[in-house]
């Protein structure tokens, strides 16, 4: 069971998404939040949140950092109205696992839900190289980051958004060589997650969008 809060100042945000959640079995709406205080409180305890960016007290950039840093294992999902780059890419520096729009079909929000929990892929990874190619290399490692041509080969699959069992049989290896690998990526880019993995590798300049949007 994934245990789900719903963050919105919008109480019929918050009625609708309870409604489409309530006909999935493996889906329980664990609380709601009105304001991005609230989703701090209420999110700590959740599997995933939902969280609405411009909220009243704490917004939700503010409330996915602070929740983040309190309860690394919670995902959030900024859902958004608009489709603006500077936003997401700030929520996904803010420890966000990934975003949906609003207007996105109920079923894209459900498999986002159930994708973020899973943790074995990055959510929609064309539009994070969308989002991130024009910060990409643009800063260099805070920290000495030195990954050997297989970490490196795993984090550019990571980016691609290939799973566990995908990256495996690209690459001729088990799926548990994998994981090691991943692991090993993320502590030494200091990461908290896939999708932090992948923000940090475009920002250090470890992978970047080319200009027809491949990975280089």
């Amino acid at each position: 069971m994934i245990r789900v809060v719903l963050a919105d100042d919008e109480t019929l945000i918050r009625s609708g998404w309870a409604t489409m959640l309530s006909f999935h079995d493996d889906i329980e709406v664990a609380g709601e939040a009105a304001d991005g205080r609230a989703a701090v409180e209420a999110g700590s305890s959740a599997d995933v949140v939902l969280m609405d960016i411009r909220m009243p007290r704490l917004d939700g950039l503010a409330a996915t950092q602070e929740l983040t840093r309190r309860s690394p294992a919670t995902r959030v999902i900024v859902v958004t109205t608009f489709e603006n780059d500077q936003l997401v890419w700030g929520a996904l520096r803010a420890g966000a696992a990934g975003y949906v729009l609003k207007r996105a079909p109920a079923e894209e929000l459900v498999d986002a839900i159930r994708l973020v929990h899973s943790r074995d892929a990055v959510l929609f990874p064309d539009a994070l190289r969308r989002i991130a190619s024009p910060h990409a290399g643009r800063s260099k490692p805070r920290v000495p980051v030195e990954l050997t041509p297989r970490e490196l080969d795993v984090l550019r699959h990571i980016a691609y958004g290939q799973n566990n069992a995908e990256i495996a049989a690209t690459l001729y290896v088990s799926v548990e060589t994998v994981k090691t690998h991943i692991r090993h990526v993320l502590e030494k880019l200091g990461a908290r997650d896939r999708t932090q993995a992948a923000v940090l590798a475009y920002e250090f300049g470890l992978i970047f969008a080319g200009a027809e949007g491949r990975l280089m």
